[in-house]
């Protein structure tokens, strides 16, 4: 037998950027086509009312950054030529009054993609941002003859299915609080339900980022009563409410190295090297996928396998184990073997007292 790795490991792709590839198109289909072309419109309005404008005005008046403004005011001189100039006297303005911003026009696939865009977000995200989607898409179809974008929907109603399992209950206005908070850099205070202890809990939240994993809408951030960087469920956020203190995030923070040493979605815990293995009935299973970053796969002569990795906590590595049954064997660490053995020791003794 030799080790090695399987050949998977060696692609560019992270496991984090395949778990969080379905919240970048959401945020893909949000922020580039629906917020940039609605910021850009504002921002030709505040240029036409002949105030005096400077960037730091600008960025108060549309609530974004400085660098944000000064990222759009290039991207009107460089993509349309917009006649922007800048004086003492002035601030930003228009040299030229007559000029004006041309229509921004999407190709039919394009269109294509931001309709499976809003396919994604009912899927994953309920209906937090399906409606707003729904109408910009709506009036960009606007562009596109009657019977075009009639043959596009159909495509996407017809060839393009999204299931994800058991759907999703998620409050629009709770998802919306996080996202500003988020970006505001802004506390807020949640009443939260733990399934674990079937208790609700008031906490104190810095939300650093929220995510999608394995179809499930995260918050994470440092949670005041744990003093720890934790992951929330949105969903089990039963009321929140902004704070006034505002927060910077923990500079030993660091997302990528975080997210990739979780195992699905449990990050607590030190990291441990975890062996199992897997008969030759489920081994194909197990080679298809990268499991995470840190996977080896030794392949054996009667087709089975043995996977290593290094992960924190060892709840979800049970679970995933378990749904597998027979054909996946745990050999270290000996707490994950012993969780496993109980667990399939109180099943047994539960089903044969049916």
């Amino acid at each position: 037998m030799s080790l090695r790795k399987h050949p998977n490991s060696f692609k560019s792709e992270t496991f984090l950027q395949a778990t969080l590839l379905k919240m970048w198109l959401i945020e893909f289909c949000i922020n580039i086509v629906s917020r940039h072309l609605e910021r850009l419109l504002q921002l030709d309005m505040l240029l036409r009312t002949g105030q005096r404008y400077t960037a730091d005005r600008l960025a108060e008046s549309l609530e974004i950054s400085e660098r944000t403004v000064r990222s759009d005011l290039s991207f009107l001189r460089d993509r349309y030529h917009a006649p922007i100039q800048y004086s003492r006297t002035k601030g930003f303005h228009y040299t030229d009054p007559d000029w004006r911003l041309p229509s921004i026009s999407l190709s039919q696939g394009e269109l294509f993609a931001l309709t499976l865009g809003a396919r994604i977000l009912q899927a994953y995200a309920g209906s937090v941002y399906q409606s707003q989607l729904q109408t910009a898409i709506s009036r960009l179809a606007e562009r596109l003859p009657e019977q075009t974008w009639v043959d596009l929907q159909q495509l996407a109603d017809q060839n393009v299915v999204f299931r994800v399992g058991a759907e999703l209950d998620l409050d629009p206005e709770i998802w919306q609080i996080l996202e500003q908070a988020c970006q505001r850099k802004q506390r807020v205070w949640m009443r939260y339900y733990s399934p674990t202890s079937n208790e609700v809990s008031e906490r104190e939240l810095d939300p650093y980022v929220l995510h999608f994993s394995r179809n499930n809408p995260y918050v994470t951030g440092f949670c005041h009563l744990r003093q720890e960087v934790r992951w929330f469920r949105v969903d089990r956020i039963q009321q929140i409410e902004p704070r006034s203190e505002s927060f910077e995030v923990d500079p030993t923070f660091d997302r990528e190295s975080h997210f990739a040493g979780a195992f699905q979605h449990e990050v607590g815990g030190v990291p441990r090297p975890i062996t199992i293995w897997f008969d030759a009935r489920t081994a194909p299973y197990i080679r298809e996928r990268r499991w995470h970053p840190t996977q080896q796969i030794e392949e054996h002569s009667d087709g089975s396998l043995t996977l290593r990795l290094v992960v924190r906590g060892l709840n979800e590595v049970k679970r995933w184990v378990l749904f597998y049954g027979k054909g996946a064997i745990v050999k270290q660490p000996v707490e994950l073997v012993e969780l496993v053995r109980d667990e399939a020791e109180v099943m047994s003794k539960q089903y044969k007292s049916q």
